[in-house]
């Protein structure tokens, strides 16, 4: 029985955590795959891509103001944010509003948007580049910058199991992920 229980626990620490069952309508993929190069910039202007944020697990999620289900998600991004962002998470919001970042602005100020970063697509392309569905399109990458899957829709993002799926991917790409640089900016 000892021994059992000692296999066990070393087949546990090799294959890492596992993972949480993902939530109702999200898509895990067979296996990660290649995100293509995308560019947007940030509140400031600053030109920014997916590879600022490697190292790190990623919710991307493309949505825009005029989307009534994507405002009503917001909110739910925001505590997700508030809840697990850091080194190892980030809920990145990416607006495809072509009024650019003071759209964004206002609308974070009009519903009390705190914790998620202004990220800008004025261009459209992203859901075009990402094969996106429909609006809002929320994509799981990991911290090597692949997709792991997808929830095409709104979701509640803070939602008890949302948080222990993302968690337990989390968790499992602690063991897997690439190290920063000193000079990566986020």
């Amino acid at each position: 029985m000892r021994w059992l229980a000692l296999t066990f626990t070393v087949l546990i620490a090799a294959i890492g955590p596992v993972l949480a069952d993902p939530p109702q309508n999200f898509v895990l993929r067979g296996a990660p795959a290649p995100i293509p190069e995308l560019q947007f910039t940030d509140g400031g202007g600053t030109l920014r891509t997916l590879a600022d944020f490697r190292g790190k697990v990623v919710l991307l999620n493309i949505w825009a103001t005029w989307c009534s289900p994507c405002r009503k998600e917001m909110p739910t991004l925001d505590r997700l944010q508030t809840a697990l962002g850091g080194s190892d998470f980030e809920v990145v919001a990416l607006s495809i509003d072509r009024g650019g970042a003071e759209v964004v602005k206002k609308f974070y100020a009009e519903i009390g948007i705190q914790r998620l970063a202004i990220h800008i697509d004025t261009s459209s392309k992203a859901g075009f580049v990402l094969a996106a569905a429909g609006l809002p399109t929320t994509l799981l990458i990991d911290a090597q910058g692949q997709e792991l899957g997808r929830l095409i829709g709104p979701a509640e993002w803070d939602a008890p199991e949302m948080v222990a799926f993302l968690r337990s991917i989390i968790a499992r790409d602690g063991h897997l992920a690439v190290p920063r640089r000193k000079d990566q900016s986020l």
